[in-house]
């Protein structure tokens, strides 16, 4: 504890979720209390978290940083959605779309006139009502005309695709400016006070002991304080979401660079594709109980859109959430704190929401257990809605084709979703639960895109006429694509304001 009594705050960790709360310390807290990282080269990052949803926004927004500069350092691109393939059925395919579809009217939701014109088979796909979507099909992308607050154009929501490891290093520079202490070395023991068990220190290899108040655990799967000092226990929830190895390799780019992720459904789990400017990310995500690691492996190498820029790399995880995100003075934030595999692009998001809820109930010196325990209710919402969203892509599939798929269609599942999908089912409805991650939208085009099918409609939605609704729909869908002809290509408006130098040696 320092001078004026605020607690010395000790992180545990870099990579991604290290940097990405030393950086938001140093913002938020302007030297005030110090703040210590301890990491050691010797020790890797997992680094295959490259893409992100649109509330990586607010995180750039309260650094303070300079989009394009971001932009240039971490070779990103930009993503307006993510396209799920061999999903519900063999040869299917539809987007998840960030924003919103169509234009409210005064009643019920726009997704309820187009299900009714949907139903009687008088609508254009989903896709045609979303700036997004047909921006993604047709590889074009510009940032949001607040100028134009009537037009489609400033409805445009986006994140990002980028290289962890480089995120990892442009944080690193901006948060050592800021005054965070980075210390290089292994940790060899972990100290605790004798009576409640709070961690004191950790020892290094080279003997320096790092002392704290405050421990922020970012060391990744094996949670060093988290669980290995503290014993803290997980929940596992493989039952619903059984793929626990992946595979990644780089592979070179192609000419096209398009502003989404793609997720391919395999014969036992999905394989992601993820664009940057110096390179395409690749994984093969799958469950060891159906599928080798070689199997995984050939089926990842024999599906690049180019050559490989390395030698694949396999990771195991179980996925699950530790019991308590906070115990005692330590806080898990990132893979310490558990995984849902990064199917919607929500393992940097989880560790944004670890680290605003940390700002939110940030402790005094006393460690009053009611903040304790609200940190740890909130965390574990922050997990459990994720990880209801990523079941359903596997538990809302017609595919018999392999045992795999079988498994997850037959699974029970959480109450909550089942009875969201049997809401859906009945007429259409959909709703948001509180400050939930994913909004209508999401929930919509992901169980539609999933062949679920309402068996009607909310019946407000008669209040219009058939050649009403049909109008309405017309304007917008044919608004929206004249807005989309006149957007440049993804790869040009990164020309233009982004491009990043070429890698070296490259």
């Amino acid at each position: 504890m320092n001078e004026s009594g605020k607690l010395d705050v000790v992180i545990v960790g870099g990579g991604t979720s290290g940097w990405m709360t030393a950086s938001a310390l140093a913002q938020v807290l302007r030297g005030k209390y110090n703040v210590t990282l301890v990491e050691s080269d010797e020790i890797g990052t997992i680094g295959v978290g490259e893409a992100t949803i649109p509330m990586i926004a607010l995180f750039n927004t309260m650094l303070q940083i300079d989009e394009n500069e971001f932009m240039r350092e971490t070779q990103a691109t930009f993503k307006l959605g993510i396209e799920f393939v061999n999903w519900a059925r063999l040869g299917d395919r539809y987007l998840h779309a960030f924003g919103s579809h169509g234009q409210e009217n005064w009643t019920v939701d726009f997704h309820q006139y187009w299900l009714k014109q949907y139903l009687a088979g008088k609508a254009q796909e989903l896709d045609r009502y979303s700036i997004n979507a047909v921006a993604c099909e047709h590889h074009k992308f510009m940032r949001p005309r607040m100028d134009m607050p009537k037009s489609p154009l400033s409805h445009i929501r986006y994140a990002f695709h980028f290289d962890a490891t480089l995120y990892a290093r442009y944080l690193r520079k901006y948060a050592e400016k800021r005054g965070v202490k980075r210390v290089e070395g292994r940790i060899t023991s972990v100290q605790q006070r004798e009576g409640d068990g709070h961690v004191t220190s950790v020892t290094l290899q080279s003997g320096e002991a790092v002392a704290g108040d405050l421990f922020i655990d970012c060391s990744g799967f094996r949670g060093l304080l988290i669980e290995g000092t503290l014993k803290t226990g997980y929940e596992d929830w493989s039952h619903w979401l059984p793929c626990d190895r992946a595979v990644a390799v780089p592979c070179a780019s192609t000419p096209v660079l398009l502003p989404y992720t793609r997720a391919t459904a395999r014969q036992a789990g999905w394989q992601w594709r993820i664009p940057l400017q110096h390179r395409i990310g690749n994984g093969h995500v799958f469950s060891s109980k159906y599928m080798s690691e070689d199997e995984a492996t050939t089926i990842l190498m024999g599906n690049l859109d180019g050559t490989p820029l390395a030698e694949p790399r396999a990771l195991r995880f179980q996925t699950g959430r530790r019991k308590k995100a906070w115990n005692r003075n330590v806080v898990s934030i990132g893979l310490a704190s558990g995984f849902v595999e990064p199917l919607e692009s929500t393992s940097i998001h989880l560790v944004q929401m670890g680290i605003a809820h940390l700002l939110t109930y940030f402790p005094s010196a006393g460690f009053d257990g009611a903040v304790t325990q609200e940190y740890n209710r909130m965390m574990q919402l922050e997990f459990e809605w994720v990880r209801d969203f990523i079941i359903l892509h596997y538990k809302a599939t017609e595919r018999d084709d392999t045992p795999f798929w079988n498994y997850c269609r037959e699974m029970e599942i959480p109450e909550p979703l089942r009875e969201r999908m049997a809401l859906f089912q009945a007429d259409g409805r959909v709703y948001r639960y509180g400050e939930e991650l994913f909004n209508k939208p999401s929930w919509l085009q992901v169980m539609h895109g999933q062949r679920l099918r309402p068996a009607s409609y909310h019946p407000l939605t008669d209040l219009l006429s058939e050649q009403e609704i049909a109008t309405y729909l017309d304007e917008i869908a044919g608004v929206i694509g004249a807005c989309v002809d006149v957007m440049p290509s993804h790869a040009q408006y990164i020309a233009d304001h982004c491009a990043a130098a070429p890698i070296q040696g490259a």
